[in-house]
C-alpha cells in the first residue's frame, strides 16, 4: 500500500483519470468505499460513458483529509489497543475467540482479511488493532474481536476515552 500511495503522491499528472477500482487500490480501501465517497460528494468524479472516473489530484486531497480520525474511529482505536493488550497476554485465546466470531460473520473482503491475519504473525494483528491508517480503521469496523474484552473492561476503556476527550 505504501508503494501505491507513493505512486499517487508523486504522480506528475494530477488530472489523470482513474477507475474506481484503481482509486480504491491506491487508497487501500474497497471499491464500494470509493463509490460511497463519490455518492456523498466527498470525492469529485466525472462520468465516462456509464463509468465513474476520479482525478488523481482529487484522490490525493481525499487521502490527505482522511488522515484525521473521526471520534468514532478514535473510540475504535482505543478499543483496538485494549484488545491488543489482551492479545499480547494470551494470543492463543484471543485468536480462538476471534476465529469463532469470524465464523458467524457474513463473508466479505474484511472477514477474509481478518481470517488471513489470524493465521499470520502476531505483529500484523497488533498493527491492525493499533494503527491509525485508513486501512486499519476499516478493518476495525469489521472486527472479529467482539467479546474479547469483558463488559467491565470495555466500559472502563470507553470511560477513559470520554475522559480523555474532555481534556
Amino acid at each position: 500500500m505504501r508503494q501505491a500511495f507513493h505512486a499517487l503522491t508523486t504522480a506528475m499528472d494530477g488530472d489523470e483519470l482513474l477507475t474506481t477500482g484503481e482509486a480504491a487500490a491506491l487508497l487501500g480501501v474497497s471499491r464500494q468505499h470509493v463509490v460511497d465517497l463519490i455518492d456523498r460528494g466527498d470525492l469529485p468524479a466525472a462520468r465516462v460513458g456509464t463509468h465513474r472516473r476520479v482525478r488523481r489530484g482529487d484522490l490525493l486531497e481525499v487521502r490527505r483529509g482522511s488522515s484525521r480520525l473521526t471520534r468514532d474511529q478514535e473510540r475504535s482505536l482505543w478499543l483496538g489497543i485494549a484488545v491488543a493488550g489482551k492479545f499480547v497476554r494470551d494470543p492463543a485465546r484471543v485468536r480462538d475467540a476471534a476465529r469463532k466470531t469470524l465464523a458467524g460473520m457474513r463473508g466479505n473482503r474484511w472477514t477474509r482479511e481478518w481470517a488471513d491475519l489470524l493465521e499470520g504473525p502476531a505483529v500484523d494483528i497488533l498493527r491492525a488493532l493499533s494503527s491509525d491508517s485508513v486501512h486499519a480503521r476499516e478493518l476495525r469496523q469489521n472486527s472479529p474481536f467482539a467479546g474479547v474484552l469483558s463488559d467491565t473492561e470495555r466500559q472502563r476503556v470507553l470511560a477513559e476515552f470520554r475522559d480523555e476527550g474532555r481534556r
